[in-house]
C-alpha cells in the first residue's frame, strides 16, 4: 500500500542576482535548465538509437555515430518531428522524405 503522507524539502542556494529578478519561477528555471540537454538529446540518444548497446566503441567511430545521431536528431527537430522515434519509422519507410530534411528533392 502506497502512503499518502507528504513531505517538505528545503534547498538552498547562492546567486549573484538581485533579490527583485530572483523570483521562485526564475530560481526554479535556472536550477532545471541543465537537465534540457539531458531529456532533449541524451534520453533520446538511449532510448530511442539504444546507444548503450552499440558495439561501435575503439577509435574515433563512437564520436562519429554519435555524431551523426545527434545530426539525425537535430534534422527531425528542425523539420518539426515532436517524437523522434515516429519520424525515424516515417523516413525509414519514405525514400524522399531523408533526403529532403538535407535539402536534396528527386
Amino acid at each position: 500500500m502506497v502512503s499518502q503522507k507528504s513531505r517538505c524539502e528545503t534547498v538552498q542556494g547562492l546567486s549573484s542576482l538581485p533579490p527583485e529578478r530572483a523570483t521562485p519561477a526564475c530560481l526554479l528555471a535556472l536550477s532545471r535548465g541543465p537537465w534540457t540537454i539531458e531529456n532533449r538529446l541524451h534520453w533520446v540518444r538511449d532510448v530511442t538509437f539504444d546507444e548503450d548497446r552499440s558495439r561501435v566503441r575503439k577509435g574515433a567511430g563512437a564520436q562519429g555515430m554519435a555524431s551523426l545521431r545527434n545530426l539525425a536528431i537535430s534534422l527531425l527537430r528542425l523539420a518539426g518531428a515532436r517524437y523522434i522515434a515516429p519520424a525515424l519509422r516515417r523516413c525509414a519507410r519514405s525514400d524522399p522524405q531523408p533526403l529532403s530534411l538535407i535539402g536534396l528533392r528527386l
